[in-house]
């Protein structure tokens, strides 16, 4: 690792294990040399994965190295202005910045808690304004003034506005269906997991791509890259994201968190620890938090008791998307096993995202011969995440191991609802 010390005037190179020499200018060099990007090595960039697959224990860090090279490739190849350039490789490096321990596996948590997204987040830091949890610190938005870049226009790209239609194809490229985030993490996430299914055609993709009319285009030529780089990501969620035993773990730390004193009293300084303060803290509150983080620790996870439908009643699956609703959920449904509170977990993330879809591929744009079209508007998706196993577009629930018989036997159907009227 070369030296990162704020104020190095030259230029660097790191080598990647996805993309080879990633070179650095002076002003990049401060940005990641800041403490803001650099408590990212202390974030797993998988979550809980590596309790499945060993070798993924790659951080954060990694991935904004990854994803700031790929926006400056894509951003130079199709000719974007020297300050559009920087802009988006500044992005690049510090679109996870607002990430809470263990990437996405706290973001139902930190909505729950902040009424905001990790993006949210970010934009917080990177203007040095003071937001949920996060104090204000404007020594990241001195270093991007010094650079000549723009950290309203970092931040917008980061966390772009509400229907803004301001620079849209700058926000393609952090925010797009093949954009640089998802080209450097699909290749990253195959790389340390051993997962074949994600090494898509990077370079094609890039050697393709180019601009029309302010929007993102891919040559007509490149088709067959983007059918693999769709194909691929559906098949890294299957495999990977959303395996059953991942999800075991992830459900487990979202509920050590949930049911912490830190979350219960609003303090939230769980935010923006690392993963090893996250446990470390959660541990040695004792209770149900610390009882579960031993488990995690000693790999004596849940196991799944459901999987499949959840409820039919929109208002009631609504209600597995609101932390303190599903929650209730959960202890009733121990309650009525005389199990303990916190002994049955459900996970409706794979519901709740098959819900939102994946609109972004309407906008994929093939430029041949007869013009400009939009192939992906009118074929049909993807399955979601495969037809089967382990994907499902449905609830999990896991169970803690000595009363997963007795909660089996008074699951669903769902699960065991209380009338509206009792809220």
């Amino acid at each position: 690792m070369p030296n990162t010390r704020l104020g190095s005037q030259s230029r660097k190179s790191i080598f990647d294990p996805v993309h080879g020499p990633i070179h650095f200018d002076p002003e990049m060099l401060d940005l990641l040399g800041s403490a803001t990007v650099q408590r990212l090595w202390g974030v797993r960039q998988t979550g809980f994965a590596h309790l499945v697959f060993p070798g993924a224990n790659h951080t954060r860090l990694e991935h904004s190295l990854g994803t700031y090279w790929t926006a400056r490739g894509m951003a130079d190849a199709i000719g974007l202005p020297a300050e559009e350039r920087k802009v988006a490789a500044a992005a690049g490096l510090l679109h996870d910045i607002g990430h809470p321990p263990f990437s996405h596996t706290l973001d139902g948590p930190l909505t729950e808690a902040l009424g905001t997204t990790h993006e949210g987040i970010g934009r917080a830091l990177v203007l040095g304004r003071a937001g949920p949890a996060v104090p204000a610190d404007s020594r990241l938005r001195e270093a991007l003034e010094r650079a000549g870049i723009s950290p309203r226009a970092v931040a917008d790209l980061i966390d772009p506005p509400a229907r803004s239609e301001r620079r849209p194809l700058l926000r393609q490229l952090l925010h797009g269906a093949i954009d640089a985030d998802r080209i450097d993490y699909l290749q990253r996430d195959a790389h340390y997991t051993g997962v074949a299914h994600g090494f898509i055609d990077a370079a094609r993709l890039l050697a393709t791509i180019d601009q029309e009319k302010g929007r993102l285009v891919f040559a007509a030529k490149g088709r067959s890259a983007i059918e693999g780089f769709r194909v691929g990501r559906a098949l890294m969620y299957a495999s990977v994201y959303y395996h059953k035993t991942v999800r075991a773990a992830e459900t487990m730390a979202q509920a050590a968190v949930e049911r912490s004193a830190d979350f219960r009293s609003g303090r939230n300084a769980w935010v923006r620890a690392t993963d090893g303060e996250l446990l470390t803290r959660l541990q040695e509150e004792g209770g149900l938090p610390g009882a579960l983080v031993s488990a995690l620790i000693e790999r004596r996870l849940f196991k799944r008791i459901y999987r499949g439908p959840g409820p039919a009643d929109p208002e009631e699956s609504d209600a597995l998307g609101r932390g303190a609703e599903r929650r209730e959920l959960e202890d009733r449904w121990a309650e009525r096993a005389g199990a303990p509170a916190g002994s049955v977990l459900i996970d409706p993330a794979a519901s709740l995202e098959h819900r939102r879809g994946h609109p972004e591929w309407a906008e994929v744009a093939l430029k041949g011969d007869a013009g400009i079209e939009y192939p992906f508007r009118r074929s049909p998706p993807v399955p979601f995440w495969g037809d089967g196993e382990p994907a499902v577009a449905g609830v999990a629930v896991y169970a803690e191991v000595r009363w997963r018989e007795r909660l089996r036997g008074r699951g669903p159907a769902w699960s065991r609802r209380r009338s509206r009227a009792n809220g």
